[in-house]
């Protein structure tokens, strides 16, 4: 039997957790951008792909974790602390990466070479997967 109270207990949290991570979400993708030495949204304007492969990876890269802190967490604050974690750790990669691994990336991704989007791509959704998976430990 369909019980409406119970339905709207688990409506209210879903809401609001999807809020939060919506929130949470719309931080990181500013904060990335900020800590980039290139204007994504220009990049991507002009039609370049690498910009706009990195970029979305970057922001898939961080959703993982953040659905694992989600399904993981008991309340808005304990999520709020992974979902923090977690975008400290991607932004991390991408400056060690782009800093120390492969200094030509931020320069190579303005040029729109997609090799260079996919690797950072590939990084980045790389260390949030593994990002998620520590999550459960």
């Amino acid at each position: 039997m369909f019980d409406w109270f119970t339905f709207q207990t688990g409506a209210v949290a879903f809401i609001l957790a999807f809020a939060a991570a919506i929130a949470f979400f719309a931080a990181f993708k500013f904060v990335y951008q900020l800590v980039t030495p290139y204007h994504e949204r220009t990049l991507i304007r002009e039609g370049n792909s690498a910009a706009a492969v990195a970029l979305g990876a970057a922001l898939i890269g961080y959703v993982l974790p953040l659905a694992s802190a989600l399904s993981h967490t008991v309340s808005l604050p304990e999520f709020a602390a992974w979902a923090l974690l977690a975008g400290v750790i991607q932004i991390v990669a991408f400056i060690v990466v782009s800093r120390f691994v492969y200094r030509a990336l931020a320069a190579r991704i303005e040029a729109g070479e997609m090799a260079a989007g996919i690797y950072l791509g590939s990084i980045s959704i790389g260390v949030g997967l593994l990002n998620a998976a520590c999550m459960t430990v």
